[in-house]
């Protein structure tokens, strides 16, 4: 995760705190903004890199989602209830981390990788069969 502080550089003066977070091809901002009052809030922002056939450009598109102080609370009490619910219904099957199953997938990969000798021969248990080979009629027979 990115974080970043209004350090007077070139951020909006509504931006005191910003967070981000990579999940593959979503980006997950958390924002603490202040409105004129100096109230504080939460934007979380969902952004999305799509293609646009039309002009042949790039652009994102975006979801906000605004949290006010009083309902901190009561967001937080029913995302970890929601979050509790799903770890039931699949059973108590552990949630694994995208760190976790990126790591997982190499492994695999890695995995299914051919082995190679020392001297840059393959190690597999197959015959080496030569193409130039087939269609030549055995001379032992």
């Amino acid at each position: 995760m990115e974080e970043n502080e209004n350090d007077g550089s070139n951020r909006r003066a509504d931006d005191i705190y910003s967070k981000s977070l990579r999940a593959g091809n979503r980006t997950y901002f958390f924002d603490v903004k202040s409105t004129k009052s100096g109230d504080l809030y939460l934007t979380v922002t969902e952004s999305k890199r799509r293609f646009n056939n039309d002009n042949g450009k790039f652009f994102y598109e975006k979801h906000k989602l605004f949290l006010y102080p009083e309902d901190f609370a009561d967001f937080t009490e029913n995302l970890n209830h929601t979050l509790d619910k799903i770890s039931e219904l699949n059973g108590g099957k552990e949630i694994v981390s995208r760190a976790e199953l990126e790591a997982q997938r190499e492994q695999s990969k890695e995995e299914d990788t051919p082995n190679v000798a020392d001297n840059g021969e393959s190690k597999n248990e197959f015959s080496d069969v030569s193409f130039e080979d087939l269609g030549k009629e055995d001379s032992t027979t």
